[in-house]
């Protein structure tokens, strides 16, 4: 598809809410395709995270925890926060991009429910934002 629009979804971590929102949008999205990245990355997706998308069958190999080093050069179409932290040290891009911020809780260290609540509030609320702010 030759007009594919392109996300970037920014949290802390990036180990969990930011790799289930990027898996979402890549399998749920058409159109559009996603990555993710930390501004201070874990450097590993947390096991819950990993498991709910197993779960879904939304799981690639390919998903892994990034520095914002690696990313920060890429052509985005939109930026979206999804973590308090990151929306206050998103960084300034060196292309203009627009960047909305879209918050959800934290769902590492709590049980894996909390990521199975996460994946649904990503898919309900978030998606149907990036979709209208690149339509």
């Amino acid at each position: 598809m030759p007009n594919r629009k392109k996300v970037l979804i920014l949290c802390t971590g990036n180990s969990c809410r930011s790799i289930i929102a990027e898996a979402l949008i890549n399998a749920e999205l058409e159109g559009i395709s996603a990555e993710s990245s930390g501004v201070k990355a874990s450097g590993k997706v947390n096991p819950n995270a990993k498991k709910v998308l197993e779960a879904e069958g939304l799981w690639r190999d390919s998903y892994h925890s990034k520095t914002l080093d690696t990313v920060i050069d890429n052509d985005y179409d939109l930026v979206v926060t999804v973590c308090g932290h990151a929306q206050e040290t998103c960084p300034m891009f060196p292309k203009p991009v627009k960047t909305i911020h879209v918050g959800f809780k934290d769902p590492d260290g709590k049980e894996y429910a909390a990521f199975e609540e996460t994946l649904k509030l990503i898919r309900n609320e978030l998606l149907p934002i990036v979709e209208k702010e690149l339509r």
